[in-house]
C-alpha cells in the first residue's frame, strides 16, 4: 500500500495514464491525492476527470483555480480565455455527471499516516496566520457553499483580488473569496499575510516587501509538512515541511508524482516527460 501526490495534471492525461503505469497504482492498494488543477490548458480534461472518478475513494482530489474556472464557465459565470481547452470538457454527453463529481471536492485535504504523521495538501498556499486545524475548518465553508444551492451565487461572487488579507471577521463572500484565493492562488504575500496576485516568478524573484508563502517568518503551519502545486515557475521543492509538485507538465516539462513511506519523511520523486500543450507568454 502505497501513498501518492501528484501535481498539476491539467488535462494532460496522456501523462497521468503514464505516471500511473509507471509506478503500478492499484485502485484497491494505493491512495493518490491529486492537489488542484485537474483540468484546462491540455488537451483531455475530460479523461482526467474520468479516470479519477472511475478510481473512487483511492484518488482523492482537490481543486485549484482552474477547476474553480471550469465550474464558473459551466454555469455561464466565466468565459473561456483564448487559453482555456474546455470545450470538449463543457461538450461531453457525461458532462453532468463529471461536474457534479468536481464540485463535491475540496479545497484542501489532510491525511495522517499509520505512524501519526500529518499530510497537508492545498492546490496553492497558506496564509500565515492559519494553524493547519483552521485551514481544513475554512475549506470546508467554501466546500459547504460549493456542494450547496448557492453554487451559481458564489462562482459569480468569486472572483476579485479584494480584500487580500485574511481577518476572523470577514464576512458572506468576502470571507469566502479571501479563502479561495488563498488555497487556490497565493505564491507571495508579505510577512503580514497581505497577499500579492501579479507576481509569478521564480521564489528568488520576490518584488519589495513580498516573500513565497512560505518562507513568512513564524508562519502557523510551518513544521507541518505541505504539499502543493499551481506555481510551476518554482518548480519542485522537497524539504522536510514542503513539497512542491508543480513541474510545468502543460508547458512542457514534467509531470511529478511523490511516493511516501511509512514516514512522510521516507520519499520518492517520480516524474514523466509531457509533450507542449501551452506555451509560455
Amino acid at each position: 500500500m502505497a501513498l501518492y501526490c501528484i501535481g498539476d495534471i491539467q488535462g494532460c492525461h496522456d501523462a497521468f495514464e503514464r505516471l500511473l503505469r509507471r509506478v503500478d497504482f492499484s485502485a484497491s492498494r494505493d491512495t493518490l491525492y491529486v492537489l488542484g488543477d485537474l483540468v484546462n490548458r491540455g488537451p483531455d480534461s475530460d479523461k482526467v476527470l474520468r479516470t479519477c472518478m472511475a478510481a473512487g475513494d483511492s484518488m482523492r482530489a482537490l481543486l485549484g483555480n482552474h477547476d474553480l474556472h471550469l465550474l464558473a464557465a459551466a454555469h455561464g459565470e466565466r468565459r473561456n480565455s483564448r487559453r482555456d481547452t474546455l470545450a470538449r470538457m463543457l461538450q461531453a454527453p457525461d458532462r453532468d455527471g463529471l461536474l457534479d463529481w468536481l464540485r463535491h471536492q475540496p479545497l484542501a485535504r489532510s491525511h495522517r499516516t499509520a505512524l501519526g504523521d500529518e499530510l497537508l495538501m492545498v492546490h496553492a498556499g497558506v496564509l500565515p496566520q492559519w494553524t493547519s486545524q483552521e485551514v481544513m475548518d475554512l475549506a470546508d465553508e467554501v466546500h459547504a457553499v460549493l456542494r450547496g444551492a448557492r453554487l451559481p451565487e458564489f462562482l459569480k461572487a468569486m472572483y476579485g483580488n479584494q480584500p487580500d488579507h485574511w481577518s476572523p471577521q470577514l464576512t458572506g463572500w468576502e470571507r469566502l473569496r479571501v479563502i479561495v484565493n488563498a488555497l487556490t492562488r497565493l505564491r507571495f504575500c508579505t510577512a503580514q499575510g497581505t497577499m500579492d496576485f501579479d507576481s509569478a516568478e521564480s521564489a528568488d524573484q520576490a518584488a519589495p516587501g513580498l516573500m513565497p508563502w512560505f518562507d513568512v517568518p513564524g508562519r502557523a503551519t510551518a513544521g507541518v509538512p505541505i504539499a502543493f502545486g499551481h506555481w510551476s515557475t518554482l518548480g519542485h521543492v522537497d524539504r522536510p515541511d514542503l513539497v512542491a509538485l508543480d513541474t510545468g507538465c502543460v508547458w512542457g516539462g514534467c509531470l511529478s508524482m511523490m511516493r511516501f513511506g511509512d514516514r512522510l519523511s521516507d520519499r520518492e520523486l517520480i516524474q514523466v516527460d509531457c509533450p507542449q500543450a501551452q506555451v509560455p507568454g
